[in-house]
């Protein structure tokens, strides 16, 4: 059966109230083991960001890779990768590889720009695969909630790509919150503070840039999927395409689920009722802004006080730091922008966290929390619970969750309210305005424009069928 018949006729078994049951399910009910305890895992995205996820997901030597997929197997960048496995079947567009490979995998990493994770995610879950995706989860708000729904329908193992919820500060966050250490918190400070790749760009233009001749080697359709058509131009490919409002998700997207992650988790803060854009530098209808401030405003949560969270991103933009705080060292756990390098600024990327007690001076992905000012963490220091280590890595705890042997750390049901927050921040962002947000009908109330981009535009003709599976 092929992708396409698969969609039709799971369709119409929906409708008659017949489950399509997956072969992997099937297999383990009649006993069947699996002759090798590795994962067999399609790489969707081999280049860039996409090939370091391939490359970790190998390093664990918990997966068998069976299958590459990218639109441009002819790339520098993806040549590394496709030199360390030459016997690995490659692929161009990923309805091919699951129509052709689809028997022989059993989970998918997804590494391609931020627009395009929503309809790989959803063919895989579909088919019963296992997905990897990078964050943030989707670029729409409706998207995400559908990535949610379709990995409890599904029930496969999903993780987002934040890899902080399996390092030390994912650990640490949880074990101080658990012993009454992290309580009452009003507050919080993100920042991302380094050079993005738009800062320098035209704020006043008044159209795309012009077309340019597609490389003989990119599948420029492909690339597009649901996305609104676009002539091809090198600044929307291999990492340009962040800067985008129709593509990506700015400072905001790339590292909010870094700096934010575990606050918003262990702190139960779901989503805002209000997000308002404070301050945006050189605002455009086409690219981010060159400085933003956004404040996202949550409610009382159970015991636990409101709170709100400020976002500061831009060379220009940054937050005052309280009392104490220190020196901004540059923590060696937080890797290289996506330009390849963090340039210095005033302040590395990372957090200030408010109490009614006290004040958490933090980093980005795995960096820990220290209190301060020092004075404080030292009459605390013997009151601090024991931190346990972690047990898996991001990749390996994906993997062994795969096998039934782990719970992933940042699945859906976890990721997906996080990356919601950053959906709403770009709409902010994007339409310069507050907007107040009702958290049970999940409609922004006084924005019909914005309310309707929480779907967003119609996808392209013959993509419709994702927001179907």
């Amino acid at each position: 059966m092929n992708r396409r018949n698969f969609v039709k006729v799971g369709a119409l078994g929906a409708a008659a109230g017949i489950s399509v049951v997956p072969s992997r399910v099937i297999g383990k009910s009649l006993g069947h083991v699996a002759p090798s305890d590795k994962v067999n895992l399609a790489c969707c995205g081999i280049g860039n960001r996409g090939g370091e996820i391939t490359k970790a997901l190998y390093a664990t030597g918990l997966a068998n890779i069976v299958a590459f997929c990218d639109v441009d197997m002819g790339a520098p960048h993806t040549l590394e990768v496709l030199k360390m496995h030459p016997d690995v079947p490659r692929f161009q567009d990923f309805r091919e590889m699951f129509d052709k490979m689809g028997s022989k995998i059993e989970a998918v990493s997804v590494g391609v720009p931020d627009f395009a994770h929503f309809p790989i995610t959803m063919l895989a879950m579909s088919l019963g695969k296992h997905v990897y995706v990078e964050k943030p989860m989707a670029r729409t708000f409706q998207e995400v909630d559908l990535m949610m729904k379709g990995a409890k329908k599904y029930k496969v193992a999903t993780q987002m790509g934040n890899q902080g919820h399996s390092e030390a500060n994912y650990f640490q966050f949880k074990a101080w919150k658990d012993a009454g250490i992290i309580k009452d918190v009003t507050s919080m400070t993100a920042h991302m503070n380094s050079r993005r790749r738009w800062h320098g760009w035209d704020s006043n233009m008044a159209h795309y840039p012009a077309a340019e001749p597609i490389p003989k080697t990119l599948d420029w359709d492909t690339w597009l999927m649901t996305a609104q058509e676009h002539d091809y131009q090198k600044d929307f490919v291999n990492g340009q395409w962040r800067c985008w409002y129709d593509f990506g998700m700015g400072a905001l997207g790339d590292w909010g689920a870094h700096i934010m992650d575990t606050a918003h988790q262990f702190l139960d803060l779901g989503l805002p009722y209000e997000v308002d854009a404070v301050m945006l530098k050189e605002h455009n209808p086409f690219f981010f802004p060159m400085s933003t401030t956004l404040s996202f405003k949550f409610p009382k949560r159970g015991d636990m006080p409101p709170m709100e969270i400020n976002w500061f991103d831009g060379l220009d933009n940054i937050p005052s730091v309280p009392d104490g705080y220190g020196v901004s060292e540059l923590d060696p756990n937080i890797p290289p922008a996506s330009n390849g390098k963090i340039q210095p600024s005033k302040l590395n990327p990372g957090k200030i966290i408010y109490s009614k007690e006290l004040t958490f001076k933090g980093g980005s992905h795995g960096s820990t929390l220290s209190i301060i000012p020092e004075d404080k963490a030292k009459d605390l220091a013997s009151k601090l619970p024991v931190v346990p280590e972690s047990p898996s890595n991001h990749f390996a705890n994906f993997l062994k969750a795969c096998k039934g042997e782990e719970k992933c750390r940042s699945s859906f049901e976890i990721a997906g309210p996080l990356s919601q927050v950053f959906n709403l921040g770009v709409l902010a962002q994007r339409l310069n305005t507050k907007l107040l947000f009702d958290r049970e009908t999940q409609r922004i109330t006084n924005n019909p424009l914005a309310n309707f981009l929480l779907a967003g535009a119609a996808p392209r003709k013959g993509w419709e069928e994702y927001y179907l599976l």
